[in-house]
């Protein structure tokens, strides 16, 4: 039998535990300085749960934010006590939000300044990929947290029922890799729900999903989302010419 553990994902190229918590954050709709903590703490174990379920490595950093949330839980459930000035145990976690916020802004600003050709030369885009973009010019970053719930819905939606585990089965990851490969050198855009039209049990699409992942980790593969009612989009970021003898792509055309 195949050796599970060459099936995993490092997570570390896509979130920490503070994008982890910021994504539930907005996705319940709530007050990052009044976060219902027993209602987070739930849901940040399920996504980790889900993360072991589909056999991608989890970094120490989400362990670690995991105790010290449920340490918080548990402060929650003391009864109150009212000494003046006593800090409400959720700062432990908002103080390192805020500032985790605060850094992500300061990044973006930096990101969108100008920069002189004369100190970086820049690879102006072709204008096929222009012509893409084109009316779809605000895209929103999809992070991994999202690809897993879009990934749930469509594991709920056409396989309701089945338990979220990981067997090895005739189809490898190398195998899906070609596979959305081969699907986007036909199509340059793809659809996220697209690439599971042709699965049929649940390790068909854990291991569909993981060759995203690794497709995304290796930079041949830009997922993105022009509206956030719509499906998440994939788009070919490989040059075709950029293969092996073996007709694989070997480069991320960056």
């Amino acid at each position: 039998m195949t050796d599970q553990s060459s099936y995993k994902v490092k997570l570390e190229i896509f979130e920490g535990p503070l994008d982890l918590l910021l994504h539930l954050i907005r996705k319940n709709e709530v007050d990052i300085f009044d976060i219902p903590i027993a209602i987070i703490t739930d849901q940040y174990i399920e996504y980790l749960n889900m993360m072991k379920a589909l056999n991608i490595n989890i970094a120490g950093d989400f362990l670690v934010m995991a105790s010290t949330l449920i340490h918080i839980k548990s402060r929650m459930l003391l009864p109150e006590q009212e000494e003046e000035g006593e800090e409400d145990p959720r700062e432990e976690i908002t103080r390192p939000l805020m500032e985790y916020l605060r850094l992500k802004e300061l990044a973006s600003e930096l990101s969108e300044r100008e920069v002189l050709d004369r100190d970086v030369f820049k690879r102006h885009p072709a204008s096929e990929y222009l012509s893409n973009l084109k009316g779809n010019e605000v895209l929103l970053d999809v992070s991994l947290f999202q690809l897993i719930d879009a990934f749930s819905r469509i594991v709920e939606q056409r396989i309701p029922d089945s338990p979220m585990t990981f067997r090895v089965d005739a189809w490898t990851v190398k195998d899906k890799t070609a596979f959305i490969i081969g699907k986007l050198k036909e199509k340059n855009i793809l659809f996220f729900s697209d690439l599971f039209n042709e699965s049929r049990t649940i390790s068909e699409f854990v291991v569909t999903f993981l060759a995203l992942l690794e497709l995304v980790h290796t930079g041949l593969v830009r997922v993105f989302q022009p509206d956030p009612e719509k499906d998440i989009q994939l788009e070919a970021h490989f040059d075709d010419s950029e293969e092996d003898d073996n007709g694989q792509i070997i480069e991320a055309d960056r």
